[in-house]
């Protein structure tokens, strides 16, 4: 765990390391090209050979679908409790998404031409949700949720299988009732690519969204222009700005909760009251011990969080925007004074009483976030990404002989007569 005073010697240096930016790894790079050029030229037998190299499922070609009998069976062993859980967490994402949809809107211009704009669900849509750790039942329903408030009518999700082909009942059936069409039991950046670029059985689809880890990120990267994506959300972070008005003990079971995702997930602390620093590291080393993942949780602790202790709360904020943290929880007694100031967070949780894990889980909004400071490009997921937009132009003879003279003009400074003419001999 790093802890810094602005007064301690390292400060500085530590602050500039705030200042991110997205990149991958050169190793990471090459890896993941690779995969592509496999999946490219090889289709359904790169995907076997992958999962079997990455996670140690033996899968047949015949056998990288969910089938339909698999789907019925997990809703059947899935818990009446888990179910009802899913429903009211899909309840909140439908209301929240369709309030973010875009309307078609017409209106004239200046000439009195019509124009316009009108919004159409993507055709066809993959959603990644890692497995690894943990089944994130929360994550099928944070993506493929919103696809289906925004009327996709194909919806295919990817998500890597246990070494026996299987997939967590509680998943499959929260993908189902979240409107996916067909479940790929394939994972990783071979899983990327296989959406976006097809094979002998998979069609590719049109936008992928989902978060995964930094080889699902840059395959995404990496495959912009064969397909659209959503962001890039990559391993699960958290920053906690506070006065010292915070709860450490509420503080701290925010950063641990984050921290249980492991892997490279950063967590971290910037407060200007150095006393609500050093209660909430103690807390953190009390709370750790009690939980189920308290391995996990040490090495996020060691090497992926950091609190710091800032000489006024305005430099916190800077700090914060520089950051662009995935989770933003802001604690301050001057509430509307701050939260303007903040321009990059994936997600703001305001006050002591905003635990993270409700936005994961339940408040409505997508957990899938930008992370490792994509936040100062990206916005987390929406419903209305998963709409085109289209503009669209209606004339009639006035307007055409109203925008004649200009168009006239932009033809002859660009050099393109046939653009003129093409106005010209409308109003002849």
């Amino acid at each position: 765990m790093k802890i810094l005073s602005h007064k301690d010697p390292g400060y500085a240096a530590f602050v500039r390391k705030l200042h991110r930016r997205a990149l991958p790894e050169p190793g990471v790079r090459d890896l993941v090209a690779e995969i592509i050029g496999m999946v490219a030229a090889k289709g359904n037998d790169a995907l076997v050979t992958l999962t079997k190299r990455f996670d140690g499922a033996s899968l047949k070609k015949s056998a990288l679908f969910v089938s339909d009998d698999e789907l019925r069976s997990a809703t059947r062993r899935t818990d009446a409790a888990t179910r009802k859980a899913i429903e009211r967490s899909l309840a909140n994402i439908d209301r929240f998404a369709k309030r973010g949809l875009r309307k078609d809107w017409s209106a004239r211009n200046a000439e009195g031409a019509e124009v316009g704009e009108r919004f159409t669900p993507f055709n066809r849509v993959g959603v990644y949700v890692p497995g690894g750790k943990a089944p994130l039942v929360s994550t099928a329903l944070m993506t493929a949720g919103f696809a289906s408030a925004a009327g996709v009518p194909e919806i295919l999700a990817a998500t890597p299988c246990a070494t026996d082909g299987s997939v967590n009942p509680a998943l499959l059936h929260a993908l189902r009732a979240a409107g996916v069409t067909e479940v790929i039991k394939v994972g990783g950046a071979q899983a990327i690519a296989a959406m976006a670029l097809g094979t002998h059985t998979i069609r590719p689809v049109d936008l992928i969204v989902g978060p995964g880890n930094r080889f699902v990120v840059e395959a995404k990267r990496q495959l912009v222009g064969a397909v659209s994506i959503d962001l890039l959300p990559g391993p699960s972070e958290i920053l906690v700005l506070s006065d010292a008005s915070g709860d450490p003990a509420f503080i701290a079971a925010d950063l641990l909760a984050q921290a249980e995702h492991g892997g490279d997930s950063v967590v971290g602390l910037i407060t200007d009251s150095k006393t609500l620093l050093t209660r909430v590291r103690k807390e953190l080393e009390r709370q750790s011990a009690e939980l189920k993942r308290a391995p996990i949780i040490r090495d996020v602790l060691k090497s992926g969080t950091f609190l710091l202790h800032v000489p006024s709360f305005e430099e916190g904020v800077a700090l914060c925007n520089a950051f662009a943290p995935e989770h933003l929880s802001l604690i301050t007694r001057a509430e509307k004074r701050w939260l303007p100031r903040i321009r990059s967070a994936g997600a703001v949780y305001l006050g002591n009483l905003s635990p993270v894990a409700v936005g994961d889980f339940l408040a409505g909004p997508s957990h899938t976030l930008p992370t490792g400071g994509a936040g100062r490009s990206f916005s987390g997921l929406r419903a209305d990404m998963f709409q085109r937009r289209t503009s669209i132009v209606r004339m009639d003879a006035k307007s055409v002989r109203k925008s004649l003279a200009v168009v006239r003009e932009f033809a002859r400074i660009e050099g393109l007569d046939a653009h003129g003419r093409s106005v010209e001999m409308r109003t002849e």
